[in-house]
Order: structure tokens, then C-alpha cells, then sequence
């Protein structure tokens, strides 16, 4: 199986542990995921397997949306409700109006600094690893894009929110640099992600869900499994004839004399509709970039 699962992970269990499971299920012989989710987080985590695992880092390049409760007056050291209160602020005052202004600032183009309680490495030591033995070490911030920020629920101390964002941004960062401008501090107590690029939460299966479908037998009608030429719907495709087909399997670039090839990623087919490969296309030669053996479900 050559596939992309749309998985709905549970709570309480790492993005890992739920690979390890959809590989189990579907006796996959390689598997991994496009972008994890938080133990404390559920929602959309796609888990490629086999050959899509090539195409992971694409996926990981599509937004994400997700829907999150902050609690405010109360900060930890992790940004959610699994950490240590490090601040609380008993007696506060905040209007929607308020936070409505201040998260208009978070919109579009910003720099956020990774916490310390994430998986990203500095000098091959993931920061979560050095938090754990109390060590805090001075991060870079990078930009993120913040395509929509909205209230959903104004019911304090607690407010949901929802957020569309780029690759790389962290949620409990967003909430907790929230609440320290604001001066009472917040921290997320529920946190979904509930879209990856066109990939919805209402078209995901459980771990549940997808055991089921493996024991009445898959098919491409199912919308949580989908076929690497499916999973990549965001790409073009161009379709060579015979005699270009080996050369492009081979590692060979190709030169497209009957038209002009998209420029950037590009899914190369041969005349049957089966895809070859990922390439990368310049206007007329496609340069491949990685081989698909074998696409079908």
C-alpha cells in the first residue's frame, strides 16, 4: 500500500505512536507523518506510507487550520495544561473588543520564537529533551504567516479561537505571547487541528475507524485513504509519451517539445494516468526529484 491517511489522532498519545499504529494496521513496511501534532492535540495528521513517504515534505509545506481554547490568567512552562503554573493572575479584566485588537497585531507576517517544549533540535538535541532537564537555551525566531485569527467563544477565563497559519507555527506560542501582552498570561487546555491544506477533519478516520476499513477491504472511494497522485492534488501534472518515460525513471531530465511544462513541482504520468514521479519544472525540462514506484492503493 502507496498511501496518504488522513488520521483523526486521539489525545494522549504521540504523533509517533500513531504512525506506528496506521504502519501496524495496514502492514506497511515504511511509514512517517507530514507535520506532528502535540500529545495533548487531536485532529487531521497525515501518515504516509511506503512510497508516499517520499512526498511527505510536500505535504508539510500545505496551511494548517485549527480550533483552540485558551484558558487566561494562568501561564505554564509548556503553553498547554500538561505543564507546570509558572504565573497565575487571579483578578483580571479583558473584553472581547480588547483581545479582538490585540490578535489583529498576530495577522500576516510575524516572528515567533519556538518554545522550549518542541521538537525543534538545536545542535541535533531536540529543545524538549534539554526543558525536561531544566535547561533553557536562547532560540531564533523565524517568520510564520498567520492567514486568519478569529474569536469562535468568548466565555472567560476561557476563549476559543480559530486560526489558519503557515507551516512552523506553534499555537501555544501564539496563546501564550497572547496572554504576556496582555499581562495575565494563557494557555491552551484544548487544541484541534482540524485541516491540512484541502484534507478535513470530517473526511479523517480514528485508529478505530481505519481498522474497520481495512477489514471490509480498501478502495479509492474511501476519502480518508488516498492514492499519492490524489494526496497531491495541489500539483500540476504533465504526461510524457513512451519514450520519455524510462529516461524520467532513470533519474534523467526530460524535455517537453509538445507544450509548456509548469513551472516548479510537477507530477509526471505516463499515457495510462499512472504517475511516475515528482519533478521540477523550469517552463520546458522537468528535472526529477523523486521516483514513484508503484502509486496504486
Amino acid at each position: 500500500m502507496n498511501a496518504v491517511v488522513v488520521l483523526n489522532k486521539s489525545k494522549g498519545f504521540t504523533s509517533q505512536d500513531a504512525v506506528t499504529k496506521v504502519k501496524k494496521i495496514l502492514k506497511a513496511k515504511k511509514a512517517g507523518h507530514a507535520g506532528a501534532l502535540d500529545p495533548m492535540a487531536t485532529g487531521v495528521l497525515l501518515v504516509c506510507l511506503n512510497e508516499a513517504t517520499k512526498i511527505a515534505p510536500l505535504l508539510m509545506e500545505l496551511e494548517k487550520e485549527y480550533i483552540f481554547k485558551a484558558r487566561f490568567g494562568i501561564s505554564t512552562d509548556t503553553h498547554d495544561a500538561e505543564g507546570k503554573v509558572i504565573k497565575e493572575v487571579d483578578n483580571f479584566e479583558l473584553n472581547r473588543t480588547e483581545l479582538e485588537k490585540i490578535i489583529r497585531k498576530y495577522k500576516g507576517e510575524i516572528m515567533q520564537t519556538p518554545p522550549m517544549y518542541s521538537a525543534v533540535k538545536v545542535e541535533g538535541q531536540p529543545l524538549h529533551k534539554l526543558a525536561r532537564k531544566g535547561i533553557e537555551i536562547e532560540r531564533k525566531p523565524k517568520k510564520v504567516f498567520i492567514h486568519s485569527f478569529n474569536i469562535e467563544e468568548f466565555a472567560l477565563p476561557f476563549v476559543t479561537f480559530r486560526v489558519v497559519c503557515s507551516k512552523g507555527t506553534y499555537v501555544r506560542a501564539l496563546c501564550h505571547d497572547i496572554g504576556e501582552e496582555l499581562g495575565m498570561g494563557a494557555h491552551i487546555v484544548e487544541l484541534e487541528r482540524t485541516r491540512v491544506g484541502q484534507f478535513k477533519i470530517e473526511n479523517s478516520t480514528d485508529i478505530d475507524g481505519l481498522k474497520a476499513l481495512y477489514e471490509k477491504g480498501l478502495d479509492s472511494s474511501v476519502s480518508s485513504i488516498l492514492n499519492i497522485d490524489r494526496a497531491l492534488y495541489f500539483i500540476p501534472s504533465v504526461t510524457v509519451d513512451d519514450r520519455l518515460v524510462k529516461r524520467f525513471i532513470n533519474g534523467n531530465s526530460i524535455k517537453i517539445l509538445s507544450g509548456i511544462v509548469p513551472a516548479g513541482w510537477v507530477k509526471v504520468k505516463d499515457k495510462t494516468g499512472k504517475i511516475l514521479g515528482i519533478g521540477f519544472g523550469n517552463g520546458v525540462i522537468i528535472k526529477p526529484e523523486r521516483i514513484i514506484w508503484e502509486e496504486d492503493l
